[in-house]
């Protein structure tokens, strides 16, 4: 099984791009190749395309299944295991945040509300905790706006990403406008002072 540069330029890439977003370089690899594959494939020929040991190869699709990015498909008549991942992207992506969010995001907030409930023996703890407290709202606000988007059915979450954009910018026209006495719009307020 021999990689067009295409697809080993998307492969490399998402390698390096792996070990950034919490998982190595041959799991990225591995899920790059398996995605963009028109037909699910096995672990022989992922060690044919990647060159990587059959041992790298079992242990990265085990960790790809665990985290739902990739699933077991069986062929008729071929006893060897099949890989493909999920067809939505925006399923692939659901997943990936998801991950994300269980490998980062929770042991944080847990972290943030223990600390909290201690009591401060200090002025300086108290400061402290009150800036943890700060940032556990934040997250906390954010991770609840999260699991709303993940109960929306696709369709609606595109809606909503591009309802997004358009907001923004009304949110600009409006600081670009003012109202003076009478109702009249002005323009720019600091060409009227």
């Amino acid at each position: 099984m021999k990689l067009s540069p295409l697809v080993q330029s998307f492969v490399f890439h998402f390698g390096e791009m792996g070990s950034r977003w919490g998982i190595n370089r041959t799991v990225g690899q591995i899920y790059a190749l398996i995605y963009l594959s028109e037909k699910p494939l096995n672990a022989d020929q992922l060690v044919e395309a990647l060159g990587f040991s059959r041992s790298n190869i079992a242990m990265g699709i085990k960790e790809l299944v665990s985290m739902n990015l990739v699933m077991l498909r069986h062929i008729p008549s071929d006893r060897k295991d099949y890989y493909t991942t999920h067809e939505d992207i925006w399923e692939i992506v659901r997943n990936l945040v998801e991950e994300r969010k269980k490998r980062e995001i929770d042991p944080t907030l847990s972290m943030l509300r223990s600390v909290m409930m201690e009591t401060p023996s200090s002025e300086e703890e108290k400061f402290v905790q009150d800036k943890m407290r700060e940032m556990h709202d934040l997250i906390e606000m954010l991770t609840k706006w999260y699991d709303d988007m993940q109960k929306l059915e696709t369709e609606r979450l595109v809606n909503l990403l591009k309802m997004g954009a358009k907001v923004y910018s009304l949110y600009q026209m409006k600081d670009k406008l003012t109202v003076i006495p009478g109702g009249k719009k002005s323009k720019n307020r600091e060409k009227e002072q």
